[in-house]
C-alpha cells in the first residue's frame, strides 16, 4: 500500500509543478475567466492517468476569449498539440479544449479543460461532486479506490467517477469486484453519481 500511496503523491505533484508551469490559471484569468480544478488531482485520487481537469467560465463567455487563452498556452515550447470541441449547441453548452504536455521524461499529459456557458447544466456541477467526494473519502476508501486504479491498464479506459461510485456507494474494494460491478452498470455517458 506503501508503494501505491507515495505514487500518487508523485504523480499528484508533478501534476501541479505542471499547472505552475504552464500558468494556466494565469492565462485564463487574463481573459476574466474563472478556472476550476476538478476531477481526480483535486480530490487527491490521481495515480496513475497523467490527466489534468479543469472546468472554466467567463462572463460574458467568450469563444474568441477561449481561442485567445489557448494561443498563450500553445506558446509554451512543452504544449505538443490541442484539440477543439465545440458543443455549444449540444446538451453540454461548453467548449472543450485538451492540450497535450510533454513533460522532462517525455511523459505526456492530458490537459482537459473545460469553457462552459453561463446556462449549461453542468455550471458548478463537477466542483460539487468533487467537493463531495472529498468529504466522504476514508483512508480505507481512498487506498480502495487508489489500488483499484492502480490495478487498470493504461489502455482499459475507466471514468474515475465510475471507480469512486463503486468503492464508496457500494462497497467494491478490489479490481477484480470493480469489473464484475462495471459490467453490472449502464452505460449511459456522463455518470451523474454524487455521493
Amino acid at each position: 500500500m506503501e508503494r501505491i500511496l507515495q505514487a500518487a503523491e508523485s504523480m499528484q505533484k508533478k501534476a501541479r509543478a505542471i499547472i505552475e508551469e504552464t500558468q494556466l490559471i494565469d492565462i485564463w484569468s487574463s481573459i476574466g475567466a474563472t478556472i476550476n480544478l476538478v476531477g481526480s488531482l483535486q480530490t487527491g485520487l490521481l495515480i496513475n492517468n497523467r490527466d489534468i481537469d479543469f472546468h472554466i467560465y467567463s462572463t460574458p463567455f467568450s469563444l474568441s476569449g477561449s481561442f485567445s487563452a489557448m494561443a498563450r498556452l500553445a506558446e509554451n515550447p512543452r504544449i505538443k498539440s490541442i484539440s477543439y470541441t465545440n458543443l455549444i449547441e449540444a446538451e453540454d453548452k461548453c467548449i472543450e479544449w485538451h492540450a497535450f504536455y510533454e513533460d522532462d521524461e517525455n511523459q505526456s499529459w492530458q490537459i482537459d479543460m473545460i469553457h462552459i456557458m453561463e446556462d449549461s447544466p453542468y455550471v458548478g456541477y463537477f466542483e460539487r461532486v468533487a467537493e463531495r467526494i472529498s468529504q466522504v473519502l476514508t483512508p480505507e476508501t481512498r487506498e480502495a479506490i487508489l489500488t483499484i486504479k492502480d490495478a487498470i491498464p493504461a489502455e482499459k479506459k475507466v471514468m474515475g467517477i465510475q471507480i469512486y461510485k463503486a468503492v464508496i456507494a457500494d462497497g467494491v474494494r478490489d479490481v477484480d469486484a470493480f469489473w464484475r460491478w462495471k459490467d453490472a452498470q449502464s452505460d449511459d455517458g456522463i455518470v451523474t453519481w454524487v455521493p
